[in-house]
């Protein structure tokens, strides 16, 4: 059975499971709720690690040097039980090492490390992959946490996406769960993007480069949500339509791209670790007013 664990300080207080590593509740200290709830009505994830696939694989199977093997979209990681590596009042680790039961999908003997520590009112979320195999080690990595929307308090008002580079990044959108590379126009203006839940009826934007490396989620005359990410190129912002959160995701990885190869090692954004290597991916949030 999954085990919960609660970490915080008084200003802001998590709850992770060891399914997944996943993170289940984010409270600040005047006892405002900012992430999802999980209503499976809706979408029953919260904020779910995906790896070793971001975004879906052609009819749910990748190639690895040539061998095709099953892979549920996003990868196992987020169903997987893992082990409490370390823990303190505001810190916890958890880890999920290679097994019978991922080598059977996924050939690699791995370590994927997830921390969930506190600082004032900020949350950093990292994970790290070792290769602890003999080869190359193609992955993706992405986080996939929803934020509640409308924010605490602030039903009725716009809510806007500001990016930190103030960029326009191209805008790309998934057939079939695959993506479709032709670039469409970007969204944003100088930065800036106002949230309207019929910009999701063709599922998540994505935009594969240029969303820059920090964003603010925040609603008009309220509560904000700062962004800070690290060694994640790829951004995608996703609701079911109607729905009462978003998802801001940060990635170093992508579905595949409609039409291509289904070689792991080709889909965008793919990491490549060298045996013995160890890679850091994390994103800090800070809650504003």
């Amino acid at each position: 059975m999954p085990v919960s664990m609660r970490i915080g300080n008084p200003d802001l207080t998590v709850d992770v499971s060891s399914l997944g590593a996943e993170m289940q509740a984010l409270t600040s200290g005047d006892g405002r709720s900012w992430l999802w709830s999980g209503d499976a009505a809706f979408w029953s994830g919260r904020s779910p690690i995906l790896f070793p696939i971001v975004g879906k694989a052609p009819d749910d199977k990748v190639a690895i040097d040539g061998t095709v093997y099953p892979m549920a979209q996003h990868g196992f990681a987020r169903r997987s039980e893992f082990v409490l590596a370390a823990s303190s009042t505001t810190m916890c680790r958890y880890e999920l090492a290679a097994s019978e039961a991922t080598r059977a999908v996924y050939p690699f003997d791995f370590l994927l490390v997830v921390e969930h520590a506190v600082e004032g009112r900020a949350l950093t979320v990292s994970a790290e992959v070792t290769n602890r195999d003999q080869k190359t080690m193609p992955f993706g990595l992405g986080f996939h946490s929803a934020f509640v929307w409308p924010l605490p308090g602030a039903s009725g008002r716009a809510h806007t996406i500001t990016l930190d580079n103030q960029g326009e990044p191209e805008l790309v959108r998934l057939a079939g769960g695959l993506i479709n590379p032709t670039p469409l126009p970007s969204p944003f203006q100088a930065g800036r993007l106002v949230l309207d839940h019929t910009m999701f009826e063709q599922d998540a934007m994505i935009f594969p480069q240029g969303a820059g490396e920090g964003l603010r989620y925040s609603a008009e005359g309220g509560p904000t949500l700062q962004f800070r990410f690290e060694n994640l190129p790829n951004l995608a912002l996703w609701t079911k339509p109607g729905a009462p959160f978003l998802c801001v995701e940060p990635w170093h990885g992508t579905a595949a791209q409609a039409g291509a190869s289904s070689e792991l090692s080709e889909r965008p954004s793919t990491t490549l670790l060298a045996p013995g290597a160890t890679v850091r991916f994390a994103f800090t949030v800070e809650i504003g007013q």
